[in-house]
């Protein structure tokens, strides 16, 4: 029996990467998940590769308020609860404070912290009289503990999903809601954005690895395992913290 048996968990930009690997992690440790993404194609042919009858795609764009309600909703009314959202969506692109513009800005906060604050919002609204324990893990990033020049919105965006899961963790708790909240912050890791990368410059990936005291990038499936520790009844005294997958990144 898997560490998430009779959990339902929602998970967002879990078409790819990080997310496809917390989905398929969730999954497997006995979870009924539905994912989202804002590629409709994308999510539909994940949910038909994937494990039948456990995984449920749903369009999304987590900006918007109306979708975290249509979503939510639908959750609910197809497996009679919730107990796990997994905060993944984000955008990101490369400029810093000189090269911003008001559409860089909008985007990057809308999706990676608005976004947030709605499944944050929602979740708790979901769970929090459903006599269960549950958790709400928000996937931040090493840029929302370091600066980075080239990365001013992302940086701004995901230092706000950091104190937002601190803040929000800490009214759960004095209100006496049995859901924990905490955050996920990754280092550079394997996905297609790093390939993406690559094809505009062929020694990208060397130079991201060489940032990594271990001398390597992460894994999706890495981060995808410290997501299922918090999604299981395993933290149950874990809320309002830090979790931080960098290969010692942050530590020097």
């Amino acid at each position: 029996m898997g560490c998430l048996q009779n959990k339902v968990a929602l998970v967002t930009g879990g078409s790819k990467g990080i997310g496809r690997a917390i989905v398929e992690r969730f999954a497997e440790e006995g979870a009924k998940v539905v994912f989202t993404a804002i590629e409709k194609e994308a999510g539909e042919n994940l949910e038909q590769e994937l494990i039948p009858n456990k995984l449920v795609f749903m369009q999304q764009d987590v900006s918007k308020r109306k979708d975290w309600e249509r979503v939510i909703k639908a959750t609910l009314d197809k497996f009679g609860k919730l107990n796990i959202i997994v905060n993944n969506a984000g955008i990101g692109v490369y400029a810093d404070i000189e090269q911003m513009d008001e559409k860089n800005w909008n985007s990057t906060i809308d999706v990676n912290l608005t976004g947030t604050m709605w499944g944050v919002k929602y979740g708790i609204e979901a769970m929090k009289d459903n006599h269960e324990k549950n958790s709400i893990i928000n996937l931040c990033s090493i840029e929302g503990l370091i600066g980075d020049p080239d990365l001013f919105a992302y940086n701004a965006s995901k230092g706000g999903v950091r104190l937002l899961t601190k803040s929000a963790a800490l009214d759960c708790a004095r209100k006496g809601y049995d859901i924990r909240i905490n955050s996920v912050h990754p280092g550079y890791v394997n996905t297609p954005l790093v390939k993406n990368l690559e094809k505009t410059d062929p020694k990208v990936k060397d130079h991201l690895i060489s940032l990594h005291p271990m001398g390597r990038l992460a894994e999706p499936r890495e981060v995808a395992n410290m997501a299922l520790f918090l999604a299981s009844d395993e933290s149950s005294f874990s809320t309002g913290s830090e979790f931080v997958i960098d290969g010692g990144y942050t530590a020097q």
